[in-house]
């Protein structure tokens, strides 16, 4: 016997833009009000956990991987004779906020094993350490808007994304010097 980790293919959903939470909370709680139990397993919309600074604090927030998507976990075909079932695509299409399948409303594509494999490896290990919402490159000018050498500008050197940390190269008294700042503490230059 299966557990419900194995059962089902993975479909995507196309939300109204803004919607993918309400979609998520209105079919897991239709779900869960269904006479008949429909053979849905799992509601998910996969989301990274990004820093920022706004208002001079640093912020952590959460941004969805695929904004107007949700995925579901389900067998909307039987698996012997391939037929699909009518209850669960009612119960996708008629869900507000729902818009429809991505691959096909006639009859949905599921996701392959090597994409959902891509998308868990894409997923495994990115909320336990908030990543910076803006990424940097080595060579980049920035201008340091924090701290002790705050509006002085210099040259990425290093980039260390596990601790959220730069060097860069600041002209202080007309020489080079490195400096070691969080990500945050920095901005791009406009062009």
């Amino acid at each position: 016997m299966m557990d419900n980790a194995e059962k089902g293919q993975w479909f995507v959903i196309h939300t109204l833009s803004g919607q993918e939470n309400r979609v998520k909370e209105s079919m897991e709680r239709q779900l869960q009000l269904e006479e008949e139990e429909l053979p849905v397993y799992e509601v998910f919309i996969p989301t990274e956990k990004v820093s920022e600074v706004r208002q001079g604090r640093k912020m952590t927030t959460t941004r969805k991987f695929f904004p107007g998507y949700v995925l579901l976990r389900m067998d909307l075909y039987d698996l012997e004779d391939g037929s699909m079932n009518e209850n669960i695509w009612y119960f996708v299409k008629n869900t507000q906020g729902v818009i429809g399948f991505v691959g096909g409303n006639d009859k949905p594509i599921a996701l392959s094993e090597s994409e959902v494999e891509d998308m868990v490896a894409q997923l495994s290990g990115k909320n336990e350490k908030a990543k910076p919402k803006i990424m940097f490159e080595i060579g980049e000018n920035v201008r340091i808007k924090d701290g002790a050498f705050e509006n002085f500008e210099g040259a990425i050197q290093e980039i260390d994304s596990e601790r959220g940390k730069l060097k860069l190269m600041v002209s202080i008294f007309g020489r080079s010097t490195p400096v070691e700042l969080e990500f945050w503490q920095v901005e791009r230059q406009e062009a």
